[in-house]
């Protein structure tokens, strides 16, 4: 579990294709992660995507990355030397600043667009239509590892704005259009969500189950 809130930004210093995926080897940035030592067997978030430290020297970490891994999210087009975003698993320690992520990947969305001012930055980004259904108004999104909030919502695309810091500290400060980038949903609306649907599945398949009502979703915890 996770947060969202970037540490770091890694380097890319090797990708080694094998049989089964890819060793992928991360500069750290002399990451000072303070009391918390990271040590093979520890989760990293990488650029959004949990993934199993296997060897950790101080100065790099190395990671085992399956097919499956590089088939779902962005890291199978990672580059030597390219920018991937940090962050150590949830302690008891950790303040919450984002908001839950699970570094599971939902799908890999598309930059549209990047608007740079005086006044604000903002990136449109196109999800995958099987995703749409999970990003709302004001709710909470992850893109390559960030907790952000969504600015605003169109018909098949969304857009965030970005604050100086998140610029400076994560590698999404130099998005453009055309980067693929992983997208994690919120986990309590997809959770409701699938809750509804099982139980208008259940409904119109004539099986025992209670309608959905105003009631019922506050007797759930869904609704205050």
């Amino acid at each position: 579990m996770f947060t969202g809130i970037v540490a770091v930004k890694g380097k890319v210093v090797s990708l080694q294709r094998n049989p089964f995926g890819m060793r992928l080897i991360v500069d750290r940035a002399n990451w000072n992660t303070g009391a918390y030592k990271i040590a093979p067997g520890d989760s990293i978030a990488v650029s959004g995507v949990c993934l199993t430290v296997v060897e950790s020297n101080g100065v790099t970490l190395s990671f085992d990355v399956i097919a499956e891994t590089l088939e779902k999210t962005s890291l199978g087009q990672r580059v030597e030397g390219g920018a991937v975003n940090l962050e150590h698993a949830l302690t008891a320690a950790t303040p919450m600043g984002g908001h839950f992520v699970q570094g599971h990947v939902d799908g890999v969305g598309i930059v549209t667009d990047v608007t740079a001012s005086a006044e604000e930055w903002r990136v449109r980004v196109k999800p995958p239509a099987e995703l749409t259904d999970y990003i709302v108004p004001k709710g909470s999104i992850t893109i390559d590892g960030v907790s952000l909030t969504l600015a605003s919502v169109g018909r098949d695309n969304f857009e965030v704005a970005l604050i100086p810091t998140t610029l400076d500290i994560t590698t999404l400060g130099t998005a453009k259009a055309g980067d693929r980038v992983n997208l994690e949903a919120d986990i309590v609306t997809k959770t409701i969500i699938h809750w509804l649907r099982r139980q208008t599945q259940a409904q119109t398949e004539g099986q025992a189950g209670r309608p959905v009502t105003m009631d019922l979703l506050r007797k759930a915890g869904f609704n205050a």
